[in-house]
């Protein structure tokens, strides 16, 4: 889902640096820091979160027309299942700074069933970083409709019922 390039120009070189914003610490997500999906907020198909402070910052960007970087701590749903956290910057650079996350949900809570890079397989049995590092760059990573991933082959319809169906909002 997003992978948007930064690039610091040499400090030596006498050119201005581009710049993103600061935004601070790191997290290391568990399992109780995955609850109900909708209990985040819906942002288009999906659903943001950002456990470090800044989710105006990450509404931001999620409801940019042109994209932008997602602040550290933001955490990404279209499925409850699914999940894509925001990292700090150099965490994982293949990534674009995500961590994927495959996850058991029950009425009693979460499980992380699977984490990490590019080797996380969601339930299809395919590379949740394969999909998502479709997405053309200004987009960070994340795999709206038209954002160069391919299709989920699910209408909106589906995506809302599976979205509504997470146990642990009951």
């Amino acid at each position: 889902m997003l992978a948007l390039a930064l690039f610091a120009c040499d400090k030596d070189s006498g050119a201005e640096a581009d710049t993103a914003p600061v935004y601070g610490d790191d997290l290391e997500m568990q399992a109780e820091d995955f609850t109900c999906i909708t209990d985040m907020e819906k942002v288009g198909r999906y659903y943001v979160r950002n456990l470090l402070g800044q989710q105006e910052a990450a509404v931001a960007v999620a409801s940019s027309a042109d994209g932008g970087v997602f602040p550290p701590g933001t955490v990404v749903q279209l499925i409850s299942f699914e999940a894509m956290v925001k990292r700090a910057e150099g965490w994982n650079p293949e990534t674009n700074d995500w961590e994927f996350f495959y996850l058991g949900i029950s009425g009693e809570g979460t499980t992380i069933d699977a984490r990490g890079g590019a080797e996380v397989v969601n339930s299809l049995g395919g590379s949740c970083y394969d999909c998502h590092a479709l997405a053309e760059p200004q987009w960070d990573f994340i795999c709206g409709v038209d954002h160069g991933c391919a299709p989920l082959g699910l209408d909106d319809a589906t995506v809302e019922a599976l979205q509504e169906a997470d146990p642990r909002c009951d």
